[in-house]
């Protein structure tokens, strides 16, 4: 069963149509812990301000993630997905994330290179792999292009798995283990996203 955690906040559809594009079956969008711990993959999706991830913690979801997660479960986070696999954001200091990697996620600057750099980043943009041992981009080449819409990004770390240039690299996807997640939208990002998505659920 893959479990697709409705935290209010998620672009749950979309996520859930590539899936079952792939063939995936036995799909449950679920608030329960339960189902989590159950899962055979867990699948987090994420639009909008980072102070939605606080329901994570308000229904115990994020203490039936780590325990799911050290168990050795595939997990994937999406846009604030990702961002929440961080120690927290400057978007909601308040909220605290799961802290599975180091750092906190910032806001694109106001400007680079002495130029006004716009905010958020939206449209298409290339990615750059830099762990050519990346479980979740086999098969995807460099300088594909996915889908973003965003205004807060992740550094680029030892756990960073390809990067995308705006206002300087940032983490497009971060992955250790089988914790991994993606700063783009997968399922708007056409054959490179499905990709992403196909190698997860092989996983």
């Amino acid at each position: 069963m893959i479990a697709v955690i409705d935290y209010k906040a998620g672009n749950l559809t979309s996520v859930v149509k590539a899936l079952k594009h792939l063939g995936a079956e036995n799909i449950v969008v679920t608030q329960s812990p339960e189902e989590v711990l159950r899962a055979s993959k867990v699948v987090l999706p994420g639009v909008g301000h980072f102070r939605a991830t606080q329901l994570l913690h308000d229904l115990k979801l994020t203490q039936s993630i780590r325990e799911a997660t050290a168990n050795g479960t595939p997990f994937l986070g999406i846009c604030v997905g990702l961002q929440w696999l961080y120690e927290g954001s400057t978007e909601a200091p308040e909220t605290e994330g799961l802290g599975h990697f180091a750092a906190r996620c910032e806001h694109f600057p106001a400007r680079y290179n002495g130029g006004e750099l716009k905010s958020p980043h939206v449209g298409w943009n290339s990615i750059e792999k830099i762990r050519p041992d990346s479980k979740l981009f086999a098969g995807v080449a460099d300088g594909s292009f996915v889908y973003y819409t965003h205004s807060w990004r992740a550094p680029v770390s030892a756990d960073t798995a390809a990067t995308t240039p705006y206002g300087g690299d940032f983490t497009a996807a971060v992955e250790r283990g089988n914790v991994m997640g993606v700063q783009f939208h997968p399922e708007k990002s056409a054959e490179t996203g499905l990709q992403v998505l196909r190698n997860f659920l092989e996983l």
